[in-house]
């Protein structure tokens, strides 16, 4: 029974919340239509004032202006209420004003006689002044508030969406949060435009009331002269009481409603109201309270002057800002003492530790000087943000697994145009960037000097320098690369990011990739993990890849490798701890020969590379199948020597890649990739049959 009724409540207020605005239109054309008794008159224009009020104070006590974004309508509907006031007034003033000043209902009497004291002349010196003060100050006022709102608002509009989605990309905010920030952004730039234009209704009234007043004067000295026979002076004393009434009853919460918006195009959106900002920063400060006291007990001391009326402002001034110092002293002494209670409360919780005093590391971050704040700064619209978003998409895209999240702070450790960045919190790679200057780097062929301060690219060690905005143009026509602060950090993260690949596939990423393969084929993943092989050897196996730089976006080809050979190869391991891991590594690349070849080689021209002389070859096979280690001598000869044949491609303009036996090929690429990270290791089996393979330099020979 009590859920019944309940629902029946429910529906109930959504049926009168649905009715309101039929029932307004109904309201409305009533009193434009029909005539209306006195007594109805009463109730409406008692209504119009009390809705009046009550938009002022809501209006006042909103904290910011979406909290009443139905003001424009309610100020559309507030207006054509009153206008349809006036009609009905008019109608009934015209009809029945010669019987009397109660004709046409209590409340115009009232105005008319007891709030201008009968004059019809001060009645009208008032109500000119209304619709002055009304039509000049207060509605011309909000409307320029108003328009200039609606300018700035849809100006900053595409900032305030980036700064939204920069949020969401550096995983401040969720999905949810920043879809309830883009309704708001889109409402206030509404909300702002429709004041402008309600702005205008409001100034329309107030002109509105002016004409109506001079036609009701003019029309009621016809009707009490020509129909109803009396005088000028008594037609024009009647009349004019009670348009003056019926005008003042009208635009009294015409000048509310006006200020009341007034209030809100003009207020500062903070988490306090009207009241409570005016209170607390008009009287927060006791020596103007002090000063102002002692003006006007200064002014209260000349003769003639009223004594009473300044000496008591001044008195009461003087106390509320000796209140308000001592209330200030007391703050003051308990922020004094707030450092020894914080330190009793920090001595407190070290005293029993807990799993909230564990802070994990990000796994990669981002930290920069206060100069380059600006550049990551969401709420400044800190050009870098994007920069990273669109970094990590286009490395998802490259490499084939979403790497984590840059986490960016400031560190005022560092130099003001320093920044460094962090692998599990490990600083990887550190550097210098100029806000106000571009890099012009040097590729290798720009004879050109350029004043300014020489530096390094920090990505890729190429010579370069910061010049002025003034000689980018110069730079580039002499073929320098030239990029702005934010590109060369991005530039140098993206770097560190494929160089570092494999640190950045944790277990979660694995798992992840995998049910991502899972949703297009999930007969490829379902028999993988944990049946086939674990997901700790998958990880290995992938981190094998992205050690040298080798995409994992061909999971189909790795997923189907793994499981064709994994089983045979865990039936050979004599230890039955599962396949091992660096044979299936040399199998999945033999799988992406093509695609690994391609990356080196793109086109289908021959393959100029670096070969082993092959006595060198068997004595490294010798070494590797029976020590599993290189003797010192060796290994520093075959590192100069390599280092020779990668010159010599250079030179050349070819790839430097090494191509050797399958069995050569991880040892040499695990000992080559530390001294020669430029350099790449490629088995036989890695190479495509239809291309063509031409030895151009040679590792070995007698020194070796």
């Amino acid at each position: 029974m009590n859920s019944i009724l309940s629902i029946l409540k429910q529906n109930g207020g959504q049926h009168m919340r649905l009715m309101a605005g039929p029932v307004l239109i109904i309201m409305v054309l009533s009193m434009m239509i029909l005539p209306l008794p006195p007594v109805i008159l009463d109730l409406l224009f008692t209504f119009n004032i009390s809705l009046a009020v009550m938009i002022l104070l809501v209006a006042m006590f909103t904290k910011k202006p979406l909290d009443f974004a139905a003001f424009p309508a309610v100020l559309l509907f507030a207006t054509l209420l009153r206008l349809a006031l006036n009609v009905a007034s008019t109608r009934v003033v015209l009809m029945n004003g010669h019987k009397g000043p109660d004709a046409a209902g209590q409340v115009i009497e009232a105005f008319g006689h007891f709030l201008v004291g009968g004059n019809f002349a001060v009645g009208i010196v008032v109500f000119i002044i209304l619709v002055i003060i009304n039509f000049i100050v207060i509605t011309k006022g909000a409307g320029r508030i108003a328009e200039v709102g609606a300018r700035f608002t849809l100006d900053a509009m595409p900032g305030k969406q980036m700064a939204i989605d920069a949020d969401l990309n550096a995983g401040l905010i969720g999905e949810e949060d920043a879809r309830r920030r883009r309704s708001e952004v889109a409402q206030e730039a509404e909300f702002y435009g429709s004041m402008d234009g309600a702005s205008k209704f409001v100034r329309g009234d107030a002109v509105a009331g002016l004409l109506i007043m001079v036609i009701n004067v003019i029309g009621g000295l016809i009707v009490g002269v020509a129909q109803h026979g009396l005088s000028f002076g008594e037609a024009g004393r009647v009349y004019t009481l009670l348009t003056i009434g019926d005008g003042l009853v009208a635009q009294i919460p015409a000048l509310v409603i006006s200020t009341a918006a007034g209030v809100v195009v003009s207020r500062v959106a903070t988490d306090e109201d009207v009241g409570q900002q005016m209170m607390g920063q008009l009287f927060s400060n006791p020596n103007v309270m002090f000063i102002t006291a002692g003006i006007l007990g200064l002014m209260g001391l000349i003769p003639n002057m009223p004594h009473f009326a300044f000496l008591l402002l001044a008195a009461i001034l003087a106390g509320g800002g000796w209140l308000l110092r001592k209330k200030q002293v007391q703050e003051e002494a308990e922020k004094a003492q707030e450092p020894i209670k914080q330190q009793a409360v920090v001595e407190a919780a070290a005293a029993e530790a807990s799993w909230d005093d564990v802070a994990l590391v990000d796994p990669l971050g981002l930290e920069v000087g206060y100069r380059l704040i600006t550049l990551v700064d969401h709420a400044q619209n800190g050009e870098l943000l994007h920069r990273i978003r669109s970094l990590r998409k286009k490395f998802a895209q490259d490499v084939g697994f979403l790497p984590p999240v840059v986490h960016i702070r400031d560190n005022l450790e560092l130099k003001p145009n320093e920044y460094r960045i962090l692998l599990s919190g490990v600083e990887v790679g550190r550097g210098i960037a100029m806000v106000d200057q571009w890099m012009a780097i040097n590729p290798g062929e720009v004879a050109m000097n350029l004043p300014g301060n020489v530096t390094t690219d920090p990505a890729f060690g190429l010579p370069a320098v910061w010049i002025d905005v003034s000689l980018r143009e110069q730079a580039q026509i002499a073929g320098y690369t030239v990029v702005d602060a934010g590109t060369v950090i991005a530039t140098h993260l993206n770097h560190l990011m494929h160089r570092h690949g494999a640190s950045l596939l944790g277990r979660q990423e694995v798992q992840q990739l995998l049910d991502h393969v899972g949703k297009e084929a999930p007969k490829l993943v379902e028999d993988l993990v944990p049946k086939t092989v674990s997901l700790t050897l998958v990880q290995k196996l992938l981190r094998g890849l992205l050690d040298e730089e080798v995409p994992i976006r061909d999971m189909r080809t790795i997923i189907e490798t793994i499981a064709e050979h994994a089983p045979r190869l865990a039936a050979l391991n004599p230890n039955n701890t599962g396949p091992d891991a660096g044979e299936l590594l040399t199998l999945t690349r033999a799988a992406l020969g093509r695609a690994i070849t391609q990356q080196w080689f793109p086109g289908d021209g021959e393959l100029r590379v670096i070969g082993l002389d092959p006595k060198l070859e068997r004595v490294l096979t010798q070494a590797m199948t029976t020590s599993g280690a290189l003797e010192p001598g060796l290994a520093q000869n075959l590192l100069a020597e390599a280092e020779q044949a990668v010159q010599i491609q250079e030179n050349n303009g070819d790839p430097p890649v090494l191509v050797v036996p399958p069995i050569l090929r991880l040892s040499l690429s695990r000992f080559l990739r530390h001294h020669l990270p430029q350099m790449g290791v490629l088995s036989n089996l890695e190479i495509p049959d239809e291309r063509i393979l031409r030895i151009t330099s040679v590792i070995g020979g007698s020194n070796a």
